[in-house]
């Protein structure tokens, strides 16, 4: 039980640190302040060190992760590129970032709670990722 929610666990923040490099990525081109660019680069930066952690986990356990669901990242980027087409603005950015980051922390924190027997270590880089996304929700305040 403990491997079998220890991978799930993983593939889990296998596909939602992919969602968040995904995004930032996404409108990053868009940013207009050098602060929110920054701190929006920081952030996936991090999101890529975190994703190349949870690949080595993952091969330990001879699993190949887990891609985003192509209808949540199929609705996120039109999302994006609607909103941005009626407002580029830093605010509007701020605002999509943040509502990504809110769903981001709801579906790890449920994941952690879903996956109970999960080992310490896979645990550990849920509340990492989740700590992550919080981060960028509050240098998004700022922006809104």
């Amino acid at each position: 039980m403990i491997e079998q929610d220890t991978v799930r666990l993983l593939r889990e923040c296998d596909a939602g640190v992919k969602m968040g490099i995904s995004s930032i990525s996404d409108v990053l081109q868009y940013v207009q302040a050098d602060s929110l660019r920054q701190s929006l680069s920081n952030c996936k930066s991090e999101h890529e060190k975190l994703e190349r952690e949870i690949k080595d986990l993952l091969d330990q356990y001879h699993d190949n992760g887990k891609d985003p669901n192509p209808m949540a990242k199929g609705m996120s980027w039109v999302k994006t590129n609607v909103k941005l087409a009626m407002n580029e603005s830093d605010s509007a950015i701020a605002e999509l970032m943040t509502d990504g980051c809110n769903m981001g922390v709801k579906s790890l924190n449920q994941y952690l709670n879903q996956y109970k027997a999960a080992d310490e270590v896979s645990k550990d880089v849920a509340k990492r990722l989740i700590h992550q996304e919080e981060m960028l929700t509050a240098d998004m305040r700022s922006f809104l």
